[in-house]
């Protein structure tokens, strides 16, 4: 689908969006992480002949494994098949692994624990749909405005913004944010979706009407099923995710996406404020595969070109 960004003023940040979990969780670093354990790996293998191996940090190059953390529920971002992690993030893994000489090794965990798994080197960089903010950046709690972190470096390499799924048909006649007054949204937590959702219920109360009544959950599955089941009217999540459950669930005959997308904005790949040698090194390999065409054959695959970048940003989140 090719639904047209929109932009809200209200500020709103991306899938894995709250800070401010981040925040507290960041002072106990490895505490709340202690379920990420899953794995799922990608295909490629190193090789001492990828033609940017040099620009890898000696210890990453050396242990030839980029350890990857992701929330691996988000199709078609990422999810399990067989075992293994695949999607669009897991593709796009691969044809970086090709030109740094790594595999990239995905490693499954909760979405608003991840940035504490970086900050406790769990792992080397996240890859998770994750929007690309300033908060995120600065470290910032979007809920509070205080400082509660180092902040994230980003790679940005998708742009997307939130869509509302509703039942096919649109039975409760949702068209916008401003319909979900009074009534109950179910989604994921500690994305931008959930933030989203936070500012339109101040707004509708603001506008004199009822709040929404939010349910959030670990997992956007969880979202869908209240959804499917009509214990909700709406979900909101990223474009992608979106119109894939729209297309797939129910043969096509769960879900359909309405309204135009919200404050679209770029997914970036996390990398810990001092890691520059490795953030500057996944740059140079996500221009290269944009360049020989190996990203653009992704966007195809997953029928996303609308959300391709033309170049790898660093920080180009608002």
């Amino acid at each position: 689908m090719a639904a047209r960004p929109t932009r809200r003023t209200t500020a709103a940040h991306s899938r894995l969006a709250a800070a401010g979990a981040i925040a507290v969780a960041g002072t106990l670093l490895l505490a709340g992480c202690g379920d990420q354990t899953d794995k799922g790996g990608s295909d490629s293998t190193g090789s001492s002949s990828a033609p940017l191996a040099a620009k890898l940090p000696k210890d990453v190059r050396d242990a030839g494994v980029i350890k990857v953390g992701s929330d691996i529920a988000y199709p078609p971002v990422e999810f399990m098949q067989d075992g293994k992690a695949v999607g669009i993030d897991p593709d796009i893994a691969d044809a970086l692994g090709k030109q740094l000489g790594v595999k990239f090794e995905f490693q499954n965990g909760k979405f608003d624990n991840l940035v504490v798994g970086l900050q406790a080197n769990r792992f080397n960089v996240i890859m998770s749909a994750m929007n690309d903010t300033k908060d995120r950046q600065e470290g910032i709690d979007s809920d509070t405005g205080q400082k509660v972190g180092n902040g994230v470096d980003f790679v940005d390499y998708f742009t997307a913004g939130t869509s509302i799924l509703v039942q096919k048909g649109n039975p409760k006649g949702i068209k916008s944010l401003d319909d979900l007054c009074g009534k109950v949204v179910a989604l994921q937590k500690g994305t931008t979706s959930e933030g989203i959702a936070k500012a339109q219920a101040k707004k509708c109360t603001q506008d004199g009407k009822k709040a929404i009544t939010l349910q959030t959950f670990d997992t956007d599955p969880e979202a869908l099923l209240r959804l499917k089941q009509g214990a909700s009217v709406a979900d909101l999540n990223d474009f992608p995710v979106a119109a894939y459950n729209a297309k797939t669930s129910g043969g096509g005959k769960d879900f359909e996406v309405i309204g135009d997308q919200i404050e679209a904005g770029p997914y970036g790949i996390g990398v810990s404020k001092e890691k520059t040698q490795l953030r500057d090194a996944l740059q140079a390999a996500l221009d290269a595969i944009i360049k020989n065409g190996e990203y653009g054959k992704i966007m195809e695959k997953w029928n996303v070109t609308a959300g391709a970048v033309t170049e790898a940003k660093i920080n180009g989140g608002s």
